[in-house]
């Protein structure tokens, strides 16, 4: 069973996440704010977090700063307001997968699920297809794909 983290401030939006995310058969843990987000994070390993970006203590762009430096592999979907497509934009140049509405509609939820999920699947695959290979001396790299998420972190690591 895939685990999903959802992060907001609000209870309600919790509550919704915690029975439509449930109904599709995910494992559901919440948490009421970043700090005690990211300790989830860090003990549970989520594949997909859902963040809310306007929250108290830690807003949602230090949530997606501190999520994708300790698991760069674990798909984001932002929670917004309506109104808030200038911070939607700004969280998209963070990596992010997607982002849904408040309030939340089963439909949105269901398509960010299925982009996150295939965005997992395309990381999977990608894994394979970074090769690195000398050629009379010169250090050849061969991509195949994207270099975001796992592959991207391989290639920093060889920096």
């Amino acid at each position: 069973m895939q685990t999903i983290l959802v992060i907001d401030d609000e209870a309600p939006t919790l509550t919704m996440f915690r029975l439509f995310l449930s109904a599709y058969g995910y494992r559901v843990l919440t948490a009421e704010d970043g700090v005690t987000g990211l300790k989830i994070l860090e003990t549970e390993k989520p594949a997909i977090v859902f963040t809310d970006l306007k929250m108290p203590v830690m807003d949602g762009f230090e949530v997606i700063k501190a999520i994708k430096k300790q698991a760069p592999g674990t798909e984001v979907v932002v929670i917004t307001g309506h109104g808030d497509m200038d911070l939607v934009l700004q969280a998209l140049n963070l990596e992010v997968t997607d982002f849904i509405n408040k309030p939340i509609d089963r439909k949105a939820l269901e398509s960010a699920l299925a982009r996150a999920n295939l965005r997992l699947q395309d990381d999977q695959a990608d894994n394979e297809q970074l090769t690195l290979d000398m050629l009379q001396n010169v250090a050849c790299m061969i991509v195949k794909g994207t270099l975001r998420g796992a592959p991207g972190s391989r290639l920093k690591d060889l920096t």
